[in-house]
């Protein structure tokens, strides 16, 4: 089994999904008492969100890219950034370590490419729904990428930072996001990308009419795919 390193912490709330289901993994494919060889650098999610704010990708960059050296020279062999929107900084990240950085939009799409579908919706921080580096990552796999109108994009960004990142799930604001997918599947998409990993602690498979893809759920599965592989 190769150790897994995980950049946490962005949110916290989302950090403790990703390491129950690599576990779950790691165990549903060994049995017994086996466990993930899992290493976790949680950061301060509050000095990165204010890197988000201000634009600063480049110190936000530094800092991760520094946390992932640790995690590589601590043992690590592989690498997950446990959120969405820092995978913008992920050239920074992968240009500082000699191990693989196993990217969240790479296991989104290749789950909605397996299940037949060209047309996706997008969901996310204004960052992943609006910026390159992420709706071309899924648009690389030939997947069509559909995102909110901007009115509904500042409201799913509010509710992932004023909410679910501080661990406050509103039945209003599941109505919202229900009502914003409903939007998305009548423009088009065949499933929805639930690209920001506290998303999933909203809303499921009963809140859309189509698949929704957890990217915490299938970036975890890749991990552990990823350290059993011979």
């Amino acid at each position: 089994m190769k150790t897994i390193g995980l950049l946490g912490g962005m949110s916290w709330e989302s950090t403790v999904p990703y390491y129950r289901l690599i576990n779950e993994g790691v165990k549903q494919r060994l049995g017994g008492l086996h466990s993930a060889s899992l290493l976790l650098h949680s950061v301060d999610f509050a000095r990165i969100e204010a890197m988000q704010r201000a634009g600063d990708w480049e110190a936000a960059g530094r800092q991760l890219a520094a946390a992932a050296r640790g995690l590589e020279q601590a043992g690590a062999e592989l690498l997950l950034i446990g959120a969405n929107t820092m995978h913008k900084v992920a050239p920074a990240i992968e240009a500082a370590i000699d191990i693989p950085l196993l990217h969240v939009a790479d296991a989104a799409a290749r789950a909605a490419r397996a299940a037949g579908l060209d047309c996706v919706g997008l969901l996310g921080t204004r960052f992943t729904m609006e910026q390159a580096f992420y709706v071309d990552r899924l648009a690389s796999h030939g997947l069509t990428v559909q995102v909110p109108p901007p009115a509904d994009r500042d409201e799913v960004h509010r509710v992932i930072y004023e909410e679910l990142c501080a661990g406050r799930f509103e039945e209003a604001s599941r109505e919202r996001y229900r009502r914003i997918m409903a939007d998305l599947v009548a423009r088009g998409a065949q499933g929805i990308v639930l690209g920001c990993t506290e998303i999933g602690l909203l809303v499921g498979d009963g809140d859309a009419t189509v698949p929704l893809f957890d990217t915490t759920v299938l970036h975890a599965q890749a991990a552990v795919d990823a350290a059993l592989a011979d």
